[in-house]
Protein backbone atom coordinates (compact mmCIF):
# COMPACT_ATOMS: atom_id res chain seq x y z
CA UNK A 1 0.00 0.00 0.00
CA UNK A 2 1.45 3.53 -0.65
CA UNK A 3 1.45 6.35 1.12
CA UNK A 4 -1.35 8.75 -0.43
CA UNK A 5 -3.47 5.19 0.36
CA UNK A 6 -2.53 4.58 4.25
CA UNK A 7 -3.45 8.76 4.73
CA UNK A 8 -6.74 8.02 2.89
CA UNK A 9 -8.25 10.27 0.43
CA UNK A 10 -6.66 10.78 -2.99
CA UNK A 11 -3.45 12.95 -3.52
CA UNK A 12 -3.12 15.90 -5.90
CA UNK A 13 -2.68 15.50 -9.49
CA UNK A 14 1.07 16.27 -10.67
CA UNK A 15 2.35 17.44 -14.26
CA UNK A 16 5.47 18.08 -15.08
CA UNK A 17 6.56 21.12 -17.03
CA UNK A 18 10.06 21.75 -18.77
CA UNK A 19 9.00 25.23 -20.46
CA UNK A 20 8.16 24.09 -23.59
CA UNK A 21 4.61 24.80 -25.86
CA UNK A 22 3.50 21.15 -25.38
CA UNK A 23 4.04 20.95 -21.96
CA UNK A 24 2.10 23.75 -21.17
CA UNK A 25 -0.75 21.97 -23.39
CA UNK A 26 -0.07 19.21 -21.04
CA UNK A 27 -1.30 21.61 -18.03
CA UNK A 28 -4.56 22.26 -19.88
CA UNK A 29 -5.40 18.51 -20.27
CA UNK A 30 -4.07 17.75 -16.63
CA UNK A 31 -6.64 20.75 -15.64
CA UNK A 32 -8.71 19.04 -17.13
CA UNK A 33 -8.38 15.85 -14.99
CA UNK A 34 -7.90 17.89 -12.20
CA UNK A 35 -10.96 18.77 -12.07
CA UNK A 36 -12.76 15.59 -12.85
CA UNK A 37 -11.28 13.85 -10.21
CA UNK A 38 -12.14 16.72 -7.78
CA UNK A 39 -8.08 17.12 -6.60
CA UNK A 40 -5.36 19.54 -6.25
CA UNK A 41 -3.02 20.56 -9.42
CA UNK A 42 0.97 20.45 -8.62
CA UNK A 43 2.89 21.64 -11.37
CA UNK A 44 6.44 20.49 -10.92
CA UNK A 45 9.40 21.90 -12.83
CA UNK A 46 12.70 19.93 -12.21
CA UNK A 47 16.33 20.85 -13.60
CA UNK A 48 19.91 20.41 -12.24
CA UNK A 49 20.09 24.16 -13.67
CA UNK A 50 19.05 27.27 -11.92
CA UNK A 51 17.72 28.84 -15.57
CA UNK A 52 16.31 27.03 -18.28
CA UNK A 53 18.50 24.95 -20.35
CA UNK A 54 16.19 23.23 -23.04
CA UNK A 55 15.06 24.21 -26.42
CA UNK A 56 12.29 26.62 -27.82
CA UNK A 57 10.31 28.37 -24.91
CA UNK A 58 6.24 28.60 -24.69
CA UNK A 59 5.07 31.69 -25.85
CA UNK A 60 3.20 32.00 -22.65
CA UNK A 61 6.49 32.33 -21.04
CA UNK A 62 7.53 35.70 -19.98
CA UNK A 63 10.79 37.35 -20.11
CA UNK A 64 11.01 37.58 -23.97
CA UNK A 65 14.51 38.81 -23.77
CA UNK A 66 16.00 36.87 -21.64
CA UNK A 67 15.73 32.70 -20.96
CA UNK A 68 13.30 32.03 -18.07
CA UNK A 69 14.23 31.51 -15.00
CA UNK A 70 12.80 28.00 -13.41
CA UNK A 71 10.21 30.25 -11.27
CA UNK A 72 9.00 31.35 -14.42
CA UNK A 73 7.75 27.94 -15.77
CA UNK A 74 5.68 27.12 -13.42
CA UNK A 75 3.92 30.26 -12.91
CA UNK A 76 3.02 30.48 -16.67
CA UNK A 77 1.83 26.76 -16.15
CA UNK A 78 0.02 27.67 -12.90
CA UNK A 79 -1.54 30.94 -14.39
CA UNK A 80 -2.59 28.79 -17.87
CA UNK A 81 -4.22 26.19 -15.35
CA UNK A 82 -6.21 29.19 -12.93
CA UNK A 83 -7.97 30.68 -16.79
CA UNK A 84 -8.97 26.96 -17.72
CA UNK A 85 -9.97 26.76 -14.12
CA UNK A 86 -10.53 29.42 -11.92
CA UNK A 87 -11.81 27.15 -8.96
CA UNK A 88 -9.04 24.66 -9.57
CA UNK A 89 -6.45 24.76 -6.87
CA UNK A 90 -3.05 24.48 -8.12
CA UNK A 91 0.14 24.79 -6.75
CA UNK A 92 4.11 24.67 -7.59
CA UNK A 93 7.32 23.31 -6.99
CA UNK A 94 10.46 24.13 -9.04
CA UNK A 95 13.39 20.99 -7.60
CA UNK A 96 16.87 21.20 -8.72
CA UNK A 97 17.15 17.57 -9.46
CA UNK A 98 17.13 15.15 -12.54
CA UNK A 99 13.76 15.68 -13.26
CA UNK A 100 13.01 11.42 -13.52
CA UNK A 101 13.69 11.23 -9.84
CA UNK A 102 11.62 14.02 -8.70
CA UNK A 103 8.67 13.33 -10.57
CA UNK A 104 9.27 9.57 -9.45
CA UNK A 105 9.11 11.03 -6.10
CA UNK A 106 6.35 12.89 -6.78
CA UNK A 107 4.57 10.05 -7.53
CA UNK A 108 4.52 8.65 -3.87
CA UNK A 109 1.79 11.30 -2.98
CA UNK A 110 0.20 12.01 -5.90
CA UNK A 111 -2.93 10.42 -7.62
CA UNK A 112 -1.48 10.30 -10.88
CA UNK A 113 1.23 12.13 -12.95
CA UNK A 114 1.12 13.41 -16.36
CA UNK A 115 4.00 14.11 -18.79
CA UNK A 116 4.42 14.84 -22.13
CA UNK A 117 6.29 12.81 -24.53
CA UNK A 118 9.35 14.67 -25.10
CA UNK A 119 12.92 14.45 -23.08
CA UNK A 120 14.20 17.19 -20.98
CA UNK A 121 14.59 20.33 -22.45
CA UNK A 122 12.02 19.28 -25.59
CA UNK A 123 14.89 17.65 -27.35
CA UNK A 124 13.39 13.91 -28.81
CA UNK A 125 16.42 11.55 -27.50
CA UNK A 126 13.97 8.60 -28.66
CA UNK A 127 10.44 8.49 -29.69
CA UNK A 128 9.55 8.95 -26.42
CA UNK A 129 11.83 11.15 -24.23
CA UNK A 130 13.97 9.63 -21.70
CA UNK A 131 11.93 11.39 -18.99
CA UNK A 132 8.51 10.40 -19.78
CA UNK A 133 9.79 6.87 -20.36
CA UNK A 134 11.70 6.36 -16.93
CA UNK A 135 8.46 8.21 -15.19
CA UNK A 136 6.22 5.64 -16.52
CA UNK A 137 7.86 3.05 -15.88
CA UNK A 138 8.97 3.01 -12.33
CA UNK A 139 6.50 5.65 -10.83
CA UNK A 140 4.39 4.21 -8.01
CA UNK A 141 1.13 5.67 -9.23
CA UNK A 142 -0.70 5.74 -12.88
CA UNK A 143 1.24 7.83 -15.14
CA UNK A 144 -0.57 9.60 -18.03
CA UNK A 145 1.58 10.15 -20.93
CA UNK A 146 0.08 12.51 -23.47
CA UNK A 147 0.86 10.64 -26.53
CA UNK A 148 -0.57 11.30 -29.91
CA UNK A 149 -3.49 13.58 -30.64
CA UNK A 150 -3.01 15.14 -26.70
CA UNK A 151 -4.81 17.73 -27.62
CA UNK A 152 -8.25 16.48 -27.37
CA UNK A 153 -8.37 17.51 -23.68
CA UNK A 154 -9.82 14.78 -20.92
CA UNK A 155 -13.16 16.91 -20.99
CA UNK A 156 -15.01 16.78 -23.27
CA UNK A 157 -14.49 13.45 -24.75
CA UNK A 158 -13.94 13.41 -28.75
CA UNK A 159 -14.18 9.30 -29.05
CA UNK A 160 -16.27 8.65 -26.05
CA UNK A 161 -14.09 5.49 -24.86
CA UNK A 162 -11.84 4.50 -22.72
CA UNK A 163 -10.02 1.16 -23.88
CA UNK A 164 -7.95 -1.09 -21.43
CA UNK A 165 -5.65 -3.55 -22.15
CA UNK A 166 -6.32 -6.85 -20.72
CA UNK A 167 -3.18 -8.93 -19.86
CA UNK A 168 -2.56 -12.82 -19.26
CA UNK A 169 -3.24 -12.46 -15.75
CA UNK A 170 -6.72 -10.64 -15.66
CA UNK A 171 -6.53 -11.53 -11.74
CA UNK A 172 -4.58 -7.87 -11.57
CA UNK A 173 -7.28 -5.40 -11.18
CA UNK A 174 -5.21 -2.17 -10.81
CA UNK A 175 -5.31 -0.84 -14.31
CA UNK A 176 -8.91 -2.49 -15.02
CA UNK A 177 -10.12 -0.92 -12.12
CA UNK A 178 -8.34 2.94 -13.31
CA UNK A 179 -10.35 2.30 -16.44
CA UNK A 180 -13.57 1.99 -14.99
CA UNK A 181 -13.18 5.42 -13.14
CA UNK A 182 -11.85 7.15 -15.85
CA UNK A 183 -15.01 6.08 -17.80
CA UNK A 184 -17.47 6.44 -15.12
CA UNK A 185 -15.36 10.76 -14.54
CA UNK A 186 -16.47 11.37 -18.23
CA UNK A 187 -19.80 9.38 -18.77
CA UNK A 188 -18.11 7.66 -21.48
CA UNK A 189 -17.90 3.37 -23.01
CA UNK A 190 -15.49 1.48 -21.42
CA UNK A 191 -14.25 -0.88 -24.03
CA UNK A 192 -11.92 -3.64 -22.50
CA UNK A 193 -9.63 -5.55 -25.17
CA UNK A 194 -7.72 -9.45 -24.92
CA UNK A 195 -5.59 -9.89 -27.95
CA UNK A 196 -4.67 -13.25 -28.56
CA UNK A 197 -3.19 -15.66 -30.59
CA UNK A 198 -2.60 -19.43 -31.44
CA UNK A 199 0.82 -20.54 -31.15
CA UNK A 200 2.22 -21.69 -34.30
CA UNK A 201 3.14 -25.23 -32.90
CA UNK A 202 -0.35 -26.01 -31.97
CA UNK A 203 -1.58 -27.61 -34.79
CA UNK A 204 -4.62 -30.01 -35.19
CA UNK A 205 -2.54 -32.51 -34.56
CA UNK A 206 -2.50 -31.66 -30.98
CA UNK A 207 -3.67 -34.13 -28.72
CA UNK A 208 -6.04 -31.02 -26.91
CA UNK A 209 -6.99 -29.30 -29.34
CA UNK A 210 -8.16 -31.31 -32.48
CA UNK A 211 -9.42 -29.62 -34.89
CA UNK A 212 -10.61 -26.29 -33.02
CA UNK A 213 -7.02 -24.26 -31.69
CA UNK A 214 -8.45 -21.46 -32.88
CA UNK A 215 -11.78 -21.01 -31.15
CA UNK A 216 -10.44 -22.54 -27.79
CA UNK A 217 -8.20 -19.92 -27.14
CA UNK A 218 -10.34 -17.36 -28.35
CA UNK A 219 -12.85 -19.15 -25.52
CA UNK A 220 -10.26 -19.09 -23.38
CA UNK A 221 -9.56 -15.10 -23.97
CA UNK A 222 -13.56 -14.15 -23.58
CA UNK A 223 -13.46 -16.27 -20.30
CA UNK A 224 -10.00 -13.90 -19.00
CA UNK A 225 -11.90 -10.90 -20.24
CA UNK A 226 -14.95 -11.56 -18.14
CA UNK A 227 -12.56 -12.49 -15.01
CA UNK A 228 -10.58 -8.94 -15.13
CA UNK A 229 -13.95 -7.50 -15.45
CA UNK A 230 -16.10 -9.23 -12.31
CA UNK A 231 -15.55 -6.13 -10.31
CA UNK A 232 -16.61 -3.15 -12.60
CA UNK A 233 -19.50 -1.40 -11.55
CA UNK A 234 -23.21 -1.93 -13.34
CA UNK A 235 -23.74 1.11 -14.13
CA UNK A 236 -20.85 1.83 -16.29
CA UNK A 237 -21.23 0.69 -19.97
CA UNK A 238 -18.56 -2.24 -21.13
CA UNK A 239 -17.71 -3.20 -24.48
CA UNK A 240 -15.80 -6.43 -24.64
CA UNK A 241 -13.76 -7.43 -27.65
CA UNK A 242 -11.39 -10.44 -27.76
CA UNK A 243 -9.35 -10.12 -31.21
CA UNK A 244 -6.21 -12.29 -32.33
CA UNK A 245 -3.19 -10.52 -32.73
CA UNK A 246 0.07 -9.43 -30.97
CA UNK A 247 -1.23 -6.99 -28.61
CA UNK A 248 0.79 -4.19 -29.32
CA UNK A 249 -0.58 -4.34 -33.12
CA UNK A 250 -4.20 -5.06 -31.30
CA UNK A 251 -4.08 -2.31 -28.76
CA UNK A 252 -2.53 0.40 -30.80
CA UNK A 253 -5.30 -0.15 -33.35
CA UNK A 254 -7.33 0.42 -30.66
CA UNK A 255 -5.77 3.77 -29.57
CA UNK A 256 -7.01 5.59 -32.67
CA UNK A 257 -10.31 5.48 -31.58
CA UNK A 258 -10.03 6.25 -28.07
CA UNK A 259 -9.85 8.92 -25.68
CA UNK A 260 -7.42 7.11 -22.95
CA UNK A 261 -5.61 4.10 -23.50
CA UNK A 262 -5.01 2.29 -20.53
CA UNK A 263 -1.93 -1.03 -19.31
CA UNK A 264 -1.16 -2.13 -16.76
CA UNK A 265 3.02 -3.33 -15.26
CA UNK A 266 3.74 -5.53 -12.71
CA UNK A 267 6.29 -3.57 -10.55
CA UNK A 268 9.02 -6.04 -8.92
CA UNK A 269 10.36 -5.20 -6.03
CA UNK A 270 14.44 -4.68 -5.62
CA UNK A 271 14.21 -4.36 -9.77
CA UNK A 272 16.05 -1.47 -10.84
CA UNK A 273 15.24 -1.61 -14.46
CA UNK A 274 12.71 -0.63 -17.03
CA UNK A 275 9.55 -2.02 -15.31
CA UNK A 276 7.06 -2.16 -18.19
CA UNK A 277 6.86 -5.00 -20.70
CA UNK A 278 7.17 -4.91 -24.29
CA UNK A 279 3.46 -3.57 -24.94
CA UNK A 280 3.19 -0.91 -22.54
CA UNK A 281 6.51 0.34 -23.59
CA UNK A 282 5.66 -0.12 -27.67
CA UNK A 283 2.31 1.40 -26.75
CA UNK A 284 4.42 4.79 -25.17
CA UNK A 285 6.64 5.21 -28.54
CA UNK A 286 3.23 5.08 -30.84
CA UNK A 287 -0.22 5.35 -29.14
CA UNK A 288 -2.35 7.65 -31.20
CA UNK A 289 -3.97 9.13 -28.24
CA UNK A 290 -3.04 9.48 -24.48
CA UNK A 291 -1.61 6.28 -22.08
CA UNK A 292 -2.08 5.74 -18.98
CA UNK A 293 0.60 3.07 -17.15
CA UNK A 294 -1.05 1.72 -14.22
CA UNK A 295 1.65 -0.08 -12.06
CA UNK A 296 0.58 -3.16 -9.97
CA UNK A 297 3.07 -4.58 -7.17
CA UNK A 298 2.19 -8.82 -6.78
CA UNK A 299 0.41 -9.35 -3.48
CA UNK A 300 -2.35 -5.85 -4.21
CA UNK A 301 -5.70 -6.62 -4.70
Amino acid sequence: MNARAERGGAGPLVVGVDGSEPSLRAVDWASDEAVLRGVALRVVYACLWDRYEGGAVARDIGRPTALPLPQDIVDAAAERARARHPDLRVTTDVVLEEPEYALVREGRKASALVVGTRGRGGLAELLLGSVSLAVAAHADCPVIVLRGSHDNQATPPVHGRIVVGVGEDPKEPAAVRFAADEARRRGVTLEAVRAWRCPAHETTDHPLLVGEPDRLHEERAAEELETALRDVPADIEVRRRTVEGHARRVLLDASHRADLLIVGARRKEGHLGLQLGRVAHGLLHHSACPVAVVPHREGDA
